[in-house]
């Protein structure tokens, strides 16, 4: 049934046969009577769902504002894209020279976890995360690698809770020669241990490198009775 045979069937009859008058009928009740009629639910069947009337209304309202915005700039439409490209670059140039945020660099953590692994182990497992191209994780195993060895050679006491920053401190005291260069491993672990920076091959091949010049150098053990030694030397000289 349309719209219209439907009005007819609530309505009486607007027109009657051409030998009858037509039946006047008022304007509320006939209003009344097509609201009525119209909202039955044979005539929404079609009728676009909650969802896809709150969706119309949204990209409405999308439209509009995109409306006002480039009426509001100059040049329109083509100003408006201008102005939106130009923050975009802006973006990421600061982006690409300021970098991602990083966190404060700290070295309050422990250098080893709770297992204790061997210099080899730690050796091994560096190497694996170099071939796969895991830098970061590579970086750590290793100096973690140099760590160990140095202990295994009964140059560092092997102590739980020791940072890469104090093992540095300590083994540049009989490897004075590889001081710096100890030091500088030291802040690439941090870096990427607490610094969340992203490491690269060529750090990694640093403390590769480190780690096989140390496993060749002599250590330079300096004890007090050295001193002591020395010093009573100096004095007999004098005399």
């Amino acid at each position: 049934m349309g719209v219209t045979g439907g009005v007819r069937s609530a309505l009486p009859a607007l027109l009657r046969s051409g030998d009858e008058p037509p039946v006047t009928i008022p304007r509320d009740p006939a209003r009344e009577a097509a609201r009525r009629e119209l909202s039955k639910r044979m005539y929404h069947e079609n009728d676009p769902s909650l969802f896809q009337r709150a969706l119309d209304a949204f990209w409405d309202w999308v439209d509009k504002l995109f409306t006002a915005a480039s009426g509001a700039a100059p040049g329109g439409t083509f100003g408006l894209v201008v102005i939106a490209l130009a923050v975009i670059a802006v973006l990421a140039a600061l982006w690409w020279r300021m970098g991602t945020p990083r966190r404060t660099p700290t070295s309050a953590a422990p250098l080893f976890d709770d297992r204790p692994r061997t210099a080899a182990e730690h050796r091994s497992a560096a190497e694996a995360h170099a071939a796969q191209g895991h830098w970061n994780q590579a970086v750590q195993e290793r100096m973690r690698a140099i760590v160990r060895s140095l202990e295994e050679r009964a140059l560092l006491d092997p102590r739980p809770g020791r940072t890469a920053d104090e093992a540095a401190a300590e083994a540049g005291r009989s490897l004075p020669a590889h001081t710096d260069r100890l030091r500088a491993a030291a802040r690439d672990f941090d870096d990427v241990t607490y610094g969340g920076r992203t490491s690269t091959e060529a750090t990694y091949q640093r403390l590769t490198d480190l780690d096989r010049d140390l496993e060749r150098t002599k250590p330079v053990l300096v004890t007090a009775n050295a001193h002591s030694t020395a010093h009573n030397s100096r004095q007999g000289a004098a005399e």
